[in-house]
């Protein structure tokens, strides 16, 4: 009894090993002021700019430039054993990281040159476990609206065959430079009812 105690019991089960590389993030941020969201994501797309180290952790990836339009921008990812929580299926934080990149780059794509963004809030609803054996599967985000100082947008996770796994919206803060800021801008709709909410 005290010898299970003191040193953990070794077990004969086979080991997992995964080896994976990236590279310098800081050569794409470096650009990315000087670029359009949209001309940045295609450049990294199309491999100008390397690929967020994250990515490479996790196994996900933009496929090509058609995943990378105006407003939208589709993530890729092949569920896989490395994913797993203690109870067999991809962990939660898993399906929020890969929603997360899709939905703030979706809103990248809308913004200019210089103009950044960051994540004020995110909300995932989970809704089939992802396991391994299913394939690629797909984190699609679409912008909902851009003002000056906040931008929505939503997304969701499906297979193949258009099965819906989780889905997610997140709000974002625009940080325009104080000039760009200081000029008015066009809003309607949608768009005009976040600005004013947004005490703009």
């Amino acid at each position: 009894m005290t010898q299970t105690q003191d040193k953990p019991m070794e077990t004969s089960l086979p080991q997992r090993t995964r080896t994976y590389t990236w590279q310098d993030p800081l050569i794409g941020a470096g650009a990315a002021p000087g670029l359009s969201g949209l001309a940045y994501l295609r450049g990294m797309a199309r491999g100008d700019f390397p690929p967020p180290p994250i990515g490479q952790t996790l196994g996900f990836t933009i496929g090509g430039e058609e995943d990378v339009q105006e407003g939208r921008v589709t993530f890729r990812m092949r569920p896989e054993e490395f994913h797993y929580n203690p109870i067999g299926s991809v962990h939660g934080g898993v399906y929020a990281t890969l929603l997360d990149s899709a939905l703030g780059c979706a809103i990248h794509t809308l913004l200019p040159a210089g103009v950044g963004y960051t994540t004020l809030d995110l909300a995932v609803k989970y809704l089939r476990p992802l396991q391994l054996g299913l394939g690629e599967v797909r984190a699609v985000a679409e912008v909902i609206s851009v003002s000056r100082r906040v931008a929505t947008a939503t997304a969701q996770i499906v297979d193949d065959a258009g099965k819906v796994y989780a889905t997610a919206t997140t709000t974002c803060l625009v940080m325009r430079p104080e000039r760009a800021a200081a000029q008015p801008i066009r809003a309607s709709g949608a768009q005009e009812t976040v600005a004013q909410e947004a005490g703009q």
